[in-house]
């Protein structure tokens, strides 16, 4: 979770004047409003998650507690191909996340028949990467989904309406999952450049071969 520190800063003297700082992980925020702490010049420190919900420093305190063991600062990038000549459709997701202060990455794609086009497949890649949040046990808790679809990631917004009923149902479907596992999503689109982890799952999945991999990544610093 990325959130913002607010906080009023008092001068000796007692002249007030309010703080914000830009957007970082909260493990880090943590860190930053206990040494604003120290100083004993800070006041009213709070934290202001992307959705716009406020955190005292106890709080934020007990939630990155309760996640430390379970996968949490996750964010997903997903892709889906389709193959007009065969019918078949390649779906690939990459999932990175933190655990007990180490990161990873989960890589899954799968072959699939009985889709009708590209967009569709793209939903379904989408879908692919929930299953597999819900198998990591991720829940109550926000996620970027990130993908290249301008279709998928515009409807998902509510920027676009989706009149097409296959891609209606996928996705009801998606928004039935997150809420059952209460995952607040949030949808960002990029070019295929910045999401060829993703594109090459599916295209692999379209030529049957099957990739699933969960691996601890090593920093450069480590």
């Amino acid at each position: 979770m990325n959130i913002t520190i607010e906080w009023v800063y008092r001068t000796p003297k007692g002249t007030e004047t309010l703080f914000r700082s830009d957007e970082i992980p909260a493990e880090q925020g943590l860190k930053i409003a206990q040494d604003l702490e120290k100083t004993g010049r800070a006041k009213r420190i709070t934290f202001i998650d992307q959705f716009d919900s406020t955190w005292t420093i106890k709080e934020m305190k007990r939630y990155l507690k309760e996640v430390e063991g379970e996968p949490h600062n996750i964010t997903v990038y997903f892709d889906g191909g389709f193959d007009i000549g065969t019918g078949i459709a390649g779906l690939g997701c990459v999932i990175y996340f933190e655990k007990n202060g180490k990161p990873y990455r989960v890589r899954k794609n799968a072959q699939t028949f009985g889709l009708n086009s590209n967009n569709e497949s793209e939903y379904a890649a989408l879908h692919l990467s929930i299953v597999e949040l819900e198998l990591l046990n991720v829940k109550t808790m926000p996620i970027r989904f990130i993908g290249d679809s301008q279709v998928v990631i515009s409807q998902m917004n509510g920027d676009w309406a989706v009149l097409e009923p296959e891609l209606a149902k996928w996705a009801d479907r998606i928004d039935d999952k997150l809420k059952e596992l209460g995952i607040q999503p949030e949808y960002e689109h990029v070019s295929r450049k910045m999401n060829t982890e993703a594109d090459r799952l599916a295209t692999q999945a379209i030529h049957g071969i099957e990739i699933i991999a969960q691996v601890e990544l090593i920093l450069e610093n480590d």
